[in-house]
């Protein structure tokens, strides 16, 4: 069976990490910017997907030709 850890992390979570504000982690969400999934109310965000997002914006990773 697959061991989740500390994969996901939460709203708060979110904007502790790149901290903001909730309104703006959930237009971050909503827009796609990070890539997370609903389960009801719930938002679960992949560590990763956070990890991606940093990336991207402070252009430090390196795009594929």
């Amino acid at each position: 069976m697959y061991n989740c850890g500390n994969e996901l992390i939460t709203i708060e979570e979110l904007c502790e990490c790149l901290l903001i504000g909730r309104n703006t982690a959930y237009k971050l969400l909503n827009s796609h910017a990070i890539k997370a999934f609903r389960i009801g109310k719930t938002w679960k965000i992949p560590r990763q997907s956070v990890e991606e997002y940093i990336l991207t914006q402070s252009r430090l990773k390196k795009e594929i030709i």
